[in-house]
């Protein structure tokens, strides 16, 4: 039987980096959805207070595999 994989989109942010962001995204995610197998960034942003940024931002897709019901064919 072949896979099939969901995608969703999912935001995060951080106060460090975007990488850092990208990992929340992933770890709080994975709270609720099994099998994450990538994380695309489609857009990244950043929230700016006086000269510094405070908070960085990404927009993500998210792909899992779709798990079978047991007992289903």
């Amino acid at each position: 039987m072949s896979k099939v994989v969901k995608v969703i989109e999912v935001m995060a942010q951080s106060a460090k980096s975007w990488e850092d962001a990208a990992q929340r995204a992933v770890k709080e995610a994975s709270k609720s959805i099994d099998d994450i197998k990538s994380l695309y960034i489609k857009d990244m942003s950043a929230k700016v207070d006086g000269n510094g940024i405070v908070k960085y931002r990404i927009t993500a897709n998210l792909s899992f595999l779709v798990k079978n019901k047991k007992g289903r064919k």
